[in-house]
């Protein structure tokens, strides 16, 4: 049995990850905050501290032993909502990071996989971009997520073993439906499915690479024993460009009433589009069948029609 600290386990990535685990047999321990995720989506089993990553009281309520890994993938996650409060989007993306760097440093804890995002790289040019492409982030959010994998470079020389998985679009159960300034997919699912309306800020145009959670969680957990991934950053998508009209035409195919769509506005520190080189995926984590965009919102509607 081994024994992992994953934090975020309430959010749908997270909690994915520890139901993994638990499945498995392992022994799962979470720190969340519930702001954007719910206690109702941890797994029986897993140990929950309530608060927040960011906070040097709350891990030194981590139960004193040696995990053999530490997944950290709590923080704000939305581009957009970094602009409101920057200062705290630092804190629980950026000093979180550090906090439990030194967890891991002084429990002996040797491996350190982090969620990283596709929001490091910023403005390119109509290509995939790999983990080499230049860096710069539009967001407040895509800059304390690239600090992050800075800090994670200096910790690998005290022995850390890290790796930053840049996770691009993730999309798929258990997304928060009501939080509608964060994930492309989830807010238009819920525009759709509430109001049979869907707003979008910015052109139909624009472009992403939308990868389901469950191919995300598959790359955390093979990333876990994956000596070659160590020290590296990896792209987690599907190498797919996906423009917003056709997200749109999958979303609408699967419903029977009549959608409107409205195109006006825009949104902060947004960026046309982005698609991933997923050859490191491919060849380091050895992912080569993925869950294509149409099984995967099929699925994604179906759970959240029983809801």
């Amino acid at each position: 049995m081994a024994n992992y600290l994953i934090t975020g386990a309430a959010g749908f990535i997270g909690s994915a990850l520890a139901q993994k685990f638990i499945n498995q047999g392992d022994k799962v321990t979470t720190i969340d905050n519930l702001s954007t995720g719910f206690k109702s989506n941890i797994p029986n089993g897993v140990i929950f501290i309530e608060g927040d990553c960011s906070n040097s009281k709350t891990i030194d309520r981590l139960p004193n032993e040696t995990f053999d890994a530490i997944f950290h993938i709590a923080g704000q996650s939305s581009g957009e909502i970094s602009f409101d409060d920057p200062l705290y989007d630092i804190r629980t993306n950026t000093e979180s990071t550090l906090l439990l760097l030194k967890f891991a440093l002084k429990n002996n804890c040797k491996r350190f996989i982090y969620a990283g995002t596709m929001s490091v790289y910023g403005i390119h040019d109509d290509q995939p971009v790999n983990e080499e492409s230049d860096c710069k982030p539009q967001s407040f959010y895509g800059v304390g997520k690239l600090a992050s994998e800075h800090y994670m470079r200096i910790y690998q020389q005290y022995g850390i073993q890290t790796t930053s998985l840049r996770l691009f679009n993730v999309y798929g159960p258990d997304q928060n439906l009501s939080n509608l300034r964060q994930g492309m997919v989830s807010i238009f699912l819920a525009q759709m499915m509430s109001n049979s309306h869907i707003h979008v800020k910015g052109s139909a145009d624009r472009y992403r690479d939308f990868i389901h959670v469950n191919d995300a969680v598959e790359a955390f957990s093979r990333c876990l024993k994956c000596k070659k991934s160590i020290g590296m950053q990896i792209n987690i998508a599907t190498g797919i460009k996906t423009t917003v009209s056709e997200l749109i035409d999958k979303l609408i195919s699967c419903q029977n009433n009549k959608i409107t769509v409205e195109y006006s506005g825009e949104t902060a520190g947004d960026i046309y589009g982005i698609y991933a080189d997923i050859s490191n995926m491919k060849s380091i984590l050895g992912m080569n069948k993925l869950i294509s965009i149409e099984e995967g919102i099929s699925g994604l509607i179906d759970w959240a029609k029983s809801k």
